[in-house]
């Protein structure tokens, strides 16, 4: 427990490592209607407040008619979220006696609003660890700090609403979002477990870790499929109980404070509990009930699945739509069996939509950097800026400024300590799941931001050479659901280093005399010196089988260093060129989460010298889709009928369809 001024400094020190990643029926539309909006001086104590409090000042709109959550729901919320359009209340679920509500955060001015009165004051705790001394020249400015480190603290209580009802596991919302989907799940858990060796509330681990509740060979009333990707804090936790044989007690909650939502998409630092941030963020503390036959359970929670992760037990999840854009497929994860689930009177179920960016979870990225980007200089010294790219699905690509600081006293002609913190950077957290990390010197472009991604390449195509700034990790671990690699979890890593003077002018217009090999065609320009070719299907031609020796290393091969394609320092070998062209996004998009650089970079007049490799040509990337691939997220062509005739009503909610 944290208490008087010198615990302060421990709070914002720890702040600051933050990143471094049937029917709705009348008796509960009539309690629901009992809660008008708190003052915001405290924050929302529930979910249902943050809903009022929406709708009261035009953020959100209800759906009164019924909806079904079997694709329907989530078609209608994508296309809302693309139109910039309001949160949703669907009042009637078909087959569901709960209300649902989506889209809260879909925009960051929505997300900003919804943490209007605490937002600024964690800014600026987070902010006293770039400069303390600021405390010291403007006080007034921080006077709230020490509420801030108490409110920080959680509390143990003995009751909660959330346990005034019980009901049994499929009377649950069976909310499914793509077609292929293997069962319902649950989209904004909040899963919560602890140290079976330190129980407790401050070494408690809250992540949001895809819950299956229905579907595949699960029992309908009594399991969940808990799926936990690589470098999660929940499998610490497990880890421990297994190896101390003690019971893994696991709970998921569902709504709540808003604040609880984001801090389980934090990557906070491990050991750190995130019922900590989620108290700042809240603007009070987190009120946990203890409970002697699970761990705590969240008392302002509107949902608790309340049970106990079986020590070796796993079952198929999946497949389901993530955010790569794909479907991850049927793997083996943690079991769960389920003892109890509770809901307060008048609960609502949350829900969001993941799929191909953007997406809702842009939203929680944008607010994540909006907290803690000012703080990365100070966890990664020389580190200006990260960009975990929401286009390319977040973990394929990473973009960083860095700084030369080794040799003030000569001048930089190659990268030196770029390297260092690209290092760094891929042994923080959940970015040591990036697969492409391109870094730029300060130097080379002083003004530039990593939001500014097309200015970014290309001040990069300017500068590398990629006979010397081309670094590789092969046969290591990558995003889960990432299947561009060599196995699951598997693949590699490619760190891409830029600095100095620009060496080369990069073309905008298609050189006349630009000559292809047979069966490569329709080149088109993506942006400068990013040049995009359509290739054979993979594996329509015997040399295409092997992936690092097969057609597109004969493409290579097929020209000399005096060929106009060189002009491009970069080519990626696609499906598609017309597709991967039309925009930055699409750009992004395909070559990134289709391509592992290990096997699928190759490049012209390429070479290996001391064991590193190289080309004095044009870099080629092939980022066809392989028969090893996920296949991609599709709308099923009869909902989205269906939700066009919702379109032609003339309703609120028409306008956003």
């Amino acid at each position: 427990m944290w208490g008087g001024s010198s615990d302060i400094v421990a709070t914002t020190h720890q702040l600051s490592l933050i990143f471094c990643g049937s029917f709705y029926g009348n008796t509960h539309r009539r309690f629901f209607f009992s809660y008008g909006p708190k003052s915001h001086t405290m924050g929302y104590r529930f979910l249902s407040d943050c809903i009022a409090d929406l709708e009261q000042n035009g953020h959100l709109i209800r759906i009164s008619d019924p909806v079904d959550p079997n694709l329907e729901m989530a078609e209608i919320h994508r296309r809302v979220y693309l139109s910039g359009g309001p949160a949703l209340l669907f009042e009637n679920p078909v087959g569901c006696q709960f209300p649902m509500a989506s889209n809260l955060f879909g925009t960051l001015e929505r997300a900003r609003y919804i943490f209007r009165d605490t937002f600024v004051n964690v800014q600026r705790a987070i902010g006293l660890k770039v400069n303390p001394e600021e405390a010291l020249k403007n006080p007034l400015k921080y006077w709230k700090a020490p509420f801030i480190a108490w409110q920080m603290q959680p509390k143990s209580v003995r009751r909660g609403s959330v346990m005034e009802n019980e009901i049994a596991l499929d009377q649950l919302p069976q909310l499914k979002c793509w077609p292929d989907d293997g069962g319902a799940f649950v989209t904004l858990p909040q899963v919560y477990s602890e140290d079976a060796g330190q129980p407790g509330l401050m070494k408690s681990n809250m992540g949001m870790y895809r819950v299956q509740i229905s579907g595949n060979d699960y029992d309908p009333k009594s399991e969940v499929g808990i799926h936990y990707q690589i470098h999660r804090g929940i499998g610490v936790h497990h880890k421990t109980a297994n190896e101390l044989k003690k019971p893994f007690r696991v709970n998921v909650f569902v709504g709540g404070n808003p604040a609880m939502t984001v801090a389980a998409v934090m990557p906070l630092p491990e050991g750190m509990s995130e019922l900590t941030f989620a108290g700042a963020l809240a603007g009070h503390r987190i009120p946990m009930i203890k409970h002697p036959n699970s761990a705590s359970i969240y008392a302002n929670a509107d949902f608790c699945i309340s049970g106990t992760v079986l020590p070796e037990a796993t079952k198929p999840e999946g497949p389901f739509g993530d955010h790569l854009g794909y479907y991850s497929l049927t793997h083996e994860f943690p079991l769960m069996k389920v003892d109890k689930v509770y809901h307060r009177t008048g609960a609502i179920w949350p829900f969001t939509v993941v799929g191909r960016p953007p997406q809702e979870d842009t939203v929680f990225g944008e607010l994540i950097h909006e907290l803690t980007g000012p703080v990365i200089p100070t966890v990664l010294p020389g580190v200006k800026e990260v960009n975990a790219v929401d286009a390319s699905g977040v973990h394929p690509l990473l973009l960083a400024i860095g700084s030369e600081r080794y040799v003030p006293y000569q001048q930089t002609t190659q990268p030196q300590e770029l390297l260092t913190q690209a290092n760094a950077i891929l042994g923080q957290g959940q970015m040591s799941l990036a697969k492409y990390l391109w870094i730029l010197d300060e130097a080379s472009a002083p003004t530039l931001k990593l939001s500014d991604i097309e200015t970014f390449f290309v001040t990069m195509l300017e500068r590398v050479d990629w006979k010397r700034d081309l670094h590789f990790q092969t046969k290591t671990t990558i995003d889960t659901l990432d299947y561009s690699g060599n196995g699951f979890n598997t693949g590699s890593k490619v760190v891409i280093a830029a600095t100095g003077q620009g060496i080369r002018k990069l073309p905008t217009e298609m050189p006349s005399d630009l000559r292809l090999p047979d069966g490569f065609s329709n080149p088109n320009i993506c942006l400068p010196g990013v040049l995009a070719v359509t290739g054979p299907k993979f594996g329509s031609s015997k040399t295409a089988s092997d992936r690092r020796c097969g057609l597109v290393n004969q493409f290579c091969r097929s020209f000399g260093l005096d060929a106009p394609i060189n002009q491009f320092p970069l080519v990626v070998i696609v499906d598609d060129s017309d597709f991967v062209s039309r925009s930055l996004n699409n750009f992004l998009w395909s070559v990134f989460t289709r391509s592992n650089p290990a096997t699928d970079i190759d490049g012209i007049a390429g070479a290996t010298v001391d064991k590193h490799w190289g080309c004095d040509g044009s870099l080629v990337i092939d980022a066809r889709v392989k028969p090893f691939h996920a296949p991609p997220l599709v709308e099923d062509s009869e909902i989205s009928k269906r939700v066009d005739a919702r379109a032609t009503r003339g309703d609120a909610l028409a306008k956003y369809l």
